[in-house]
């Protein structure tokens, strides 16, 4: 059954004894006198329904607890000591000063019980609630996006390392795989986790036990392809069909028929790093930066800092990059705003979203590149672009030759352009030029006419983008290092991330005075 706190206070109340060595206007300070009014228990009571048994640890105060590990970026164990041993903890959740804490799986306990109910996120709600009440956002038309990438929780496997980790899984978790496993798995002894030891240094060894493992997996997946399974076994067993494929190719001079096969010479666009953790991607957030993880995208008010809107994805696919969250972020918003974003959300599809839905983009266009270095480009916003008439449904290039759009909005000029004057500076293919238009292309050309003509839109863009670079910092590190996520899967890591803003929501308001009087929140400036 859910706990409450008592209305009393024990002999060895800690704020009692000793509150006043915390600082006025810390989290603790006002979780120790707000943490009721902002975490009631009424808000909790569906986590227990059936109202029996033990009484849990009060809501508010684990609510507190969540949201203090999640700004200090405790784990769990760290997590107990501090409630155990920090006085500052024991002020702000309302403990006595002998109380000896609880243990590290109660968190883990609680946070399965909110990621089961029907609302997960609510202590993110519950900070939310206090951003609407202040006014603090009240006339802000702004929101800046702006995305970065956490480093998962787990080490980035090898191909070898998943292939027998993957055969390992269907062991445990599919029903009858270890006869299957001892018929067809010849290439491995799979009752040891460790690597097959070889001559790592002969490529001919490494090419064989790729070789191994790659038919073992394929004959355990054949085997088992007719039995019926589901939930984590369905899972076990469709991670092990796709890591047997992602990594390897058929072996030079072979098609794969005659099971060779080799590492492949290429890194697939949407590879699963690790078995413990299949959602973790690669991903690149410049051409120099790879790393291993996943995205967090955040939409945030610029002059206040405060966060919106928040999403954790995987690091690959083309629906979890920037500009597809940031259409998230605007379906959800009401009212019209103006939309601070760089390069990589110039897309034309964002663009047309924030368009249609009657807000402004003031985003910086993505450098256009021509196929001449130095040369003509498809846009019309200097005398020798190509321009393109709508209406009309055709491209003219710089040399006056006018094609028409096809269905599919390509404009081909082909052999037109074998004889013209401009071809060395307009292209350098042997078919000739070919413009492929986006559906929203004259949104695109507007903005680089924008960009360029209109010196306040760059200045607004200057002034107000890079106000969203302080709240990633802010969510991405702490005391100067950056942050390693503690959990594994999307699911997981996307309630941290909202756990995370809110606790950092809660500070930028507590340091403009937060209060909670007569039944209303307040902002003192």
């Amino acid at each position: 059954m859910q706990g409450v706190e008592r209305g009393d206070r024990e002999l060895l109340d800690a704020e009692a004894l000793v509150g006043h060595l915390v600082p006025a206007g810390s989290m603790f300070a006002f979780l120790a006198g707000h943490r009721r009014n902002l975490f009631p228990d009424g808000e909790f009571e569906d986590l227990f329904p059936s109202g029996k048994g033990r009484p849990s640890i009060p809501a508010s105060v684990m609510a507190s607890i969540l949201v203090l590990q999640t700004l200090h970026d405790l784990s769990d164990r760290e997590t107990a000591e501090a409630a155990r041993c920090d006085l500052r903890w024991k002020v702000a959740t309302g403990m006595a000063l002998d109380d000896k804490g609880f243990d590290p799986s109660t968190l883990v306990y609680w946070r399965k019980r909110l990621a089961t109910s029907g609302r997960p996120h609510r202590i993110n709600d519950a900070v939310r609630t206090v951003v609407e009440e202040t006014g603090i956002l009240r006339g802000r038309r702004k929101r800046a996006v702006d995305s970065t990438i956490l480093a998962d929780a787990v080490a980035t496997q090898d191909t070898i390392t998943q292939l027998i980790s993957a055969i390992r899984r269907v062991d445990r978790q599919v029903p009858g795989a270890a006869g299957q496993i001892a018929k067809v798995c010849t290439g491995h002894d799979y009752s040891r986790p460790d690597k097959p030891r070889i001559d790592w240094d002969d490529p001919a060894a490494r090419d064989a036990l790729v070789s191994a493992l790659v038919n073992d997996a394929n004959a355990l997946v054949a085997a088992l392809a007719d039995t019926e399974l589901e939930g984590d076994a369905e899972f076990a067993l469709a991670l092990l069909a796709l890591v047997a494929g992602q990594d390897v190719e058929p072996a030079e001079g072979s098609d794969g028929t005659d099971g060779r096969w080799r590492i492949a010479r290429k890194v697939a666009p949407d590879r699963v790093v690790s078995t413990v953790d299949p959602d973790a991607r690669h991903t690149r957030k410049s051409p120099e930066n790879r790393r291993d993880g996943y995205r967090a995208h955040v939409a945030a008010e610029p002059e206040t800092g405060i966060v919106t809107d928040e999403k954790v994805t995987t690091a690959a696919g083309t629906e979890n990059s920037d500009p597809a969250v940031a259409e998230e972020f605007l379906d959800a918003e009401d009212g019209k705003r103006a939309w601070y974003g760089d390069s990589a959300y110039g897309t034309g599809d964002l663009r047309g979203g924030i368009d249609d839905a009657g807000h402004e983009a003031v985003i910086k266009p993505k450098p256009l590149r021509a196929p001449v270095e130095g040369d003509f480009t498809v846009d019309d916003f200097t005398v020798d672009d190509f321009t393109v008439d709508e209406q009309a449904g055709t491209v003219t290039c710089p040399n006056d030759i006018t094609r028409p759009i096809s269905r599919t909005r390509v404009a081909t000029f082909g052999a037109l352009c074998r004889a013209c004057s401009l071809r060395a500076q307009c292209t350098t293919s042997k078919t000739g030029r070919k413009i492929v238009l986006h559906p929203r292309d004259d949104l695109l050309r507007q903005a680089r006419r924008d960009w360029a003509d209109k010196p306040e839109l760059r200045e607004s863009y200057r002034t107000f983008r890079p106000n969203v670079e302080r709240v990633i910092s802010q969510i991405a590190s702490r005391g100067g290092r950056r942050l390693k996520l503690r959990y594994l899967g999307t699911g997981k890591n996307n309630a941290w991330l909202k756990r995370r803003t809110a606790a950092l929501n809660l500070r930028n308001l507590i340091g403009r005075g937060l209060t909670h009087t007569a039944g209303a929140w307040t902002l003192a400036t």
